[in-house]
């Protein structure tokens, strides 16, 4: 193995060091709005706290981080989901909805815990289209069941959706775990956009390798301890490292046979395309050579001469 496989590529190198790299001005939106509608980690958080998680969605999963109370931006993530490799638009679906925004609850002096915003509109909506119905002939009891069971529904059919959405990804906390997958993420992240920008089969070909790696890392996170899996954990390291070079040479590659077919076309000695017409030179029929005679029998040109 090459020293040059224990090092990213300089091109993938910043990716997810701090959030949104790409796209800081997002991040400075996210953290203004975490200020206003929920609890920051500052150093009064327990383990019971659940502060606001910002989402940075990716073309293979997520990381989400906490906001610090201190203004910095934070340098590990909270929680990393991998989603699961060869996943159809309907399981893509489900990276959109794990990282929606949370949901705003309604505290309710008479009953414990709270209710969602969604739920409480929910049931406002079909008490005033129950006694719609009813005031329009429908019978009572077909509209009061529907009355009843909309809200009642609303309420525990997000989980169920969260549960099920679920099984199409590999989510993976601590600190620990969340730091060395993150070595993966910046690497997977480079072979998905050199993938997105190219129609070459090794480029995607790569890009779904990676993604089957960095789904079986997060699996082997999320199951075993970081340090009985460390084997594992270091072959689909090195394994996307080298993939990551692979693609880091390809890419290399193209651009210098761009750089070199540019420098080719626009070389003033060769001509770009066919020559213009042109009209032909015009001659005084007088300055034309006059055809040589015919050679008589016995006599020879002069390069034959001069050739004895």
């Amino acid at each position: 193995m090459t020293d040059t496989l224990h090092t990213p590529p300089p091109t993938a190198a910043a990716h997810h060091e701090r959030p949104f790299t790409r796209d800081p001005g997002r991040w400075e939106k996210e953290r203004s709005r975490a200020l206003r509608t929920g609890h920051i980690r500052d150093h009064t958080c327990s383990a019971a706290c659940e502060p606001v998680l910002v989402h940075e969605r990716t073309l293979w999963g997520w990381l989400a981080w906490t906001v610090p109370g201190d203004g910095s931006p934070p340098a590990i993530p909270h929680q990393i989901g991998v989603l699961t490799p060869g996943a159809t638009r309907l399981q893509r679906l489900a990276l959109c909805w794990l990282t929606r925004r949370p949901a705003q609850r309604i505290a309710v002096d008479t009953v414990p815990g709270s209710l969602r915003f969604a739920a409480a509109a929910i049931a406002l909506i079909s008490l005033l289209s129950g006694l719609f119905a009813i005031r329009h002939g429908v019978p009572l009891d077909v509209a009061l069941p529907a009355m009843l069971l909309a809200p009642l529904l609303a309420e525990p059919l997000p989980d169920l959706l969260d549960a099920r959405a679920r099984e199409h990804v590999c989510m993976v906390e601590g600190d620990v775990a969340c730091r060395y997958l993150q070595r993966l993420a910046v690497l997977q992240t480079f072979l998905v956009q050199a993938a997105a920008g190219s129609d070459r089969y090794e480029l995607r070909r790569s890009a779904e390798v990676g993604q089957g790696l960095l789904w079986d890392a997060a699996d082997l996170l999320q199951t075993r301890d970081t340090r009985l899996a460390s084997a594992d954990l270091i072959a689909r390291e090195r394994l996307m490292l080298q993939l990551a070079h692979q693609v880091a040479q390809i890419l290399k590659r193209t651009a210098e046979d761009g750089t070199a077919g540019a420098n080719q076309a626009s070389d003033p000695g060769r001509p770009l395309g066919p020559y213009p017409p042109c009209p032909r030179p015009t001659t005084h029929p007088a300055a034309r050579h006059a055809p040589n005679p015919p050679l008589q029998k016995g006599t020879l040109p002069n390069f034959a001469r001069s050739a004895r």
